[in-house]
């Protein structure tokens, strides 16, 4: 059996390494490939991705000075907002080159290079890296492999120091989910090494690994959305897209993206983040709630 490693890098570069410029033509102005957050119905993609970032930036409570590890960075987008907006010093890590590049190009170019730093590395191998004050995992648990969640969760925890946050963000599905031709279509052709799990297994695996639950919140309904824009903008740059990847890669991605939005649309997948801390017996005690959240902006 080929090592998990070597799948998961296969995997990364047939779907990641298509073309930044390809992925452009659909996602927002920061290239945000995970759930947008829609405070309205009329909110466009790049204002409601820039509101998904600082949810999530809350949610960690992020002040400046925190040190953040971005696992699954993408392009680098939360990175860039947590070390701009609230003053953090992050480290993203992505198995994509082709992400790594475009975001480090990104950081030199906001001048933020001395608080933000994007590596193309295995989760594997942050090890020894921490303790981090604050985690970020989005849209990379779905690439994990359930299998793999004792490991990874135990990992992220061993990275966190006490006290610290730690917040997952990933697509789950139903109990009563199961293989059809539209997952196998995505194996085969979107992504290789895609699993779903259900929430609550997930939250027994980040539990089993010591981390305390303080908050799940559900974002299917704004999921159904984003991948709904997402097609639509594809749409519009046919044209384009059909000379950087072909014809059949863009009526691929074309496919994949509305089978997306209705899976979304009839609840047979999810979009969950989970907020977990790393138990701390000198702060086992302190209140969270969602007030700070979700306070208007200053």
């Amino acid at each position: 059996m080929r090592a998990r490693r070597e799948i998961d890098r296969e995997a990364i570069e047939h779907h990641y390494d298509l073309s930044n410029d390809f992925y452009s033509l659909f996602l927002d102005e920061r290239m945000v490939y995970t759930c947008a957050y829609f405070r309205g119905p009329d909110v466009d993609l790049d204002t409601a991705q820039a509101d998904k970032l600082e949810l999530v930036c809350r949610k960690l409570r992020l002040r400046p000075g925190d040190t953040l590890l971005d696992v699954g960075c993408g392009w680098g987008s939360l990175a860039l907002w947590a070390a701009k907006h609230h003053g953090a010093r992050v480290l993203g890590v992505t198995l994509s080159a082709e992400q790594a590049r475009f975001a480090q190009e990104t950081i030199a170019r906001e001048g933020l290079a001395e608080r933000c730093s994007v590596e193309c590395r295995d989760w594997r191998d942050t090890a020894g890296r921490g303790p981090f004050d604050r985690i970020a995992a989005l849209g990379i648990v779905e690439h994990v492999g359930i299998a793999n969640y004792p490991a990874f969760f135990r990992q992220l925890h061993d990275l966190l120091r006490p006290g610290g946050l730690l917040l997952n963000h990933g697509i789950t599905r139903d109990h009563a989910w199961r293989h059809t031709p539209q997952w196998d279509f995505i194996l085969a052709h979107v992504f290789p090494n895609g699993e779903l799990d259900t929430l609550s297994h997930t939250c027994s695996e980040i539990e089993a690994a010591g981390l305390e639950i303080l908050d799940v919140e559900g974002l299917r309904a704004h999921y159904a959305r984003t991948c709904r824009l997402w097609v639509e903008r594809l749409r519009a740059n046919e044209g384009r897209a059909i000379e950087l990847v072909g014809r059949r890669r863009y009526r691929t991605w074309l496919l994949y993206l509305t089978s997306a939005s209705v899976g979304f649309e009839e609840r047979s997948i999810g979009l969950h983040q989970v907020l977990a801390r790393r138990p701390d017996p000198a702060s086992d005690l302190d209140l969270v709630t969602r007030d700070e959240v979700y306070a208007p902006a200053k």
